[in-house]
């Protein structure tokens, strides 16, 4: 099975880097299925698809069912911090700050180095005080 479950992922990966994103996400829902009836998947292989078929739902403004699969895959490994940072995003589009803030946070916990969740944070930190400024 792991040596499937690679094989399936690269191909994944391979779609989607060639933007072809209906085949990469039929290709991690399958990954996804497999592990979750054989329960043998790495956790990171798992964190992986579930993360990366947010990332196709997100660019389909399918937020919702974005976030469902960030937390899956924060639930997969949630030492893996480009999910939090993803659904922080989210987050942060539909204004819910304190949500976003916390996301953030915790992808800057597992990893301080990660430049794009700084600017996220400090973006985050600046709305939320000016939506208080003015009062909504």
């Amino acid at each position: 099975m792991e040596e499937n479950s690679s094989q399936i992922l690269e191909e994944a990966h391979s779609e989607f880097t060639k933007r072809n994103f209906k085949q990469a996400e039929g290709l991690y829902t399958k990954l996804i299925s497999s592990c979750l009836q054989s329960r043998e998947c790495e956790a990171g292989k798992l964190a992986t698809a579930y993360n990366n078929r947010g990332q196709i739902k997100y660019l389909r403004v399918d937020f919702h069912e974005a976030v469902e699969d960030y937390s899956s895959a924060i639930q997969a490994n949630s030492q893996f911090e480009i999910p939090y940072y993803n659904r922080g995003l989210i987050h942060y589009r539909l204004g819910f700050f304190d949500d976003a803030k916390s996301d953030f946070q915790r992808a800057l916990t597992l990893n301080p180095d990660f430049e794009d969740a700084k600017v996220s944070l400090q973006q985050t930190l600046l709305d939320q005080q000016q939506k208080k400024i003015r009062g909504y």
